[in-house]
């Protein structure tokens, strides 16, 4: 299964199916079976709450492509949030961490939300002491973690929950089949469109590697008055950049755009065509292009043969 180059651009990364690529475990330590359940249970447990009304699959529900429709995200006090709610998918590649990349690991991804006011609102010095009260919670975290003193902490509430989500893993997406030899997996029209994903298009220059995303940060002309990666690290090219979202099953995933201000696939490209055209100070990769309507569906076509859905049964929560 190798890794398919651009030609004659072979310099750009390669895109390519994620089981090429090992997972890069703290520690260098997978997680166990029963760390792994313990995550799950967690993800799906509204006690993560201050008002116990949330839990982590209130956003990132499963059946929406581990996203919520929504344009912006919505807090446990119904406060709506700054930004669109990103998905799940092949996080286990991921460098860093939210749209302006402010967490350093999916530990700490996973325990943000949880203590953010404007999210889930709840302090991890109560939050542990609300899972010590639970006999579930006790048995279960002293199996998991028996080397833990205590079993129940900050640490292990992280780990837990980061394990569950490096398991939410596609790749068995059409793309991948195609990619695996299977010939008749993509569309004629997918077909067309991953040529232009990879040449005319230059949806390759920040979307590339297994997981159709350079984890890095570019400003690319949405202009909702959030200064993006600047507020994490201050720079000209940091003004007004996100993180680049990857775009495994991104057909599910819409609203679009760290603002969610763009509701359709066809209407993301047509940005991409119309904002290098207005100028301003635009990241570098974002190079004008011209499609044609037909282009752009086939494009559209590409993006869709990267579905892929992780089925997840909701946890039983004790």
């Amino acid at each position: 299964m190798g890794l398919l180059l651009i030609t004659p651009l072979a310099a750009q990364p390669p895109i390519g199916t994620p089981d090429e690529f090992d997972i890069e475990y703290p520690d260098d330590e997978e997680p166990s079976a029963e760390q792994v359940a313990l995550g799950k249970t967690l993800f799906f447990d509204t006690r993560l709450s201050g008002k116990q009304n949330m839990s982590c699959a209130s956003c990132h529900n499963p059946d929406l492509g581990f996203g919520d429709g929504l344009e912006k995200g919505v807090g446990s006090d119904g406060t709506i949030l700054g930004r669109n709610t990103p998905h799940l998918y092949n996080l286990a590649w991921n460098a860093l961490f939210f749209w302006d990349g402010r967490a350093a690991s999916l530990e700490e991804q996973a325990l943000g939300p949880i203590e953010s006011d404007v999210e889930m609102n709840l302090q991890l010095p109560e939050l542990i002491k609300r899972l010590k009260a639970v006999p579930f919670y006790q048995k279960h975290f002293a199996e998991a973690y028996p080397d833990q003193k205590p079993a129940i902490s900050e640490t292990t509430i992280g780990h837990a929950i980061a394990s569950f989500e490096r398991t939410l893993i596609s790749d068995n997406a059409p793309f991948d089949r195609f990619m695996k030899g299977e010939t008749e997996a993509m569309s004629e029209e997918a077909r067309r469109g991953m040529a232009l994903f990879l040449g005319k298009a230059r949806c390759i220059n920040c979307h590339n590697g297994p997981n159709f995303t350079d984890n890095g940060f570019h400003n690319i002309g949405v202009a909702s008055g959030d200064v993006g990666r600047a507020a994490v690290q201050k720079g000209v090219t940091t003004q007004g950049a996100f993180k680049t979202p990857g775009l495994r099953n991104v057909l599910l995933t819409g609203p679009y755009m760290h603002d969610g201000s763009i509701g359709s696939l066809g209407a993301v490209v047509q940005h991409y065509i119309d904002a290098p055209k207005k100028g301003g100070k635009l990241s570098p990769q974002m190079e004008k292009i011209e499609l044609s309507d037909l282009e752009i569906l086939d494009l559209v076509a590409f993006m869709g043969a990267l579905t892929d859905p992780v089925p997840v049964t909701p946890a039983k929560v004790p």
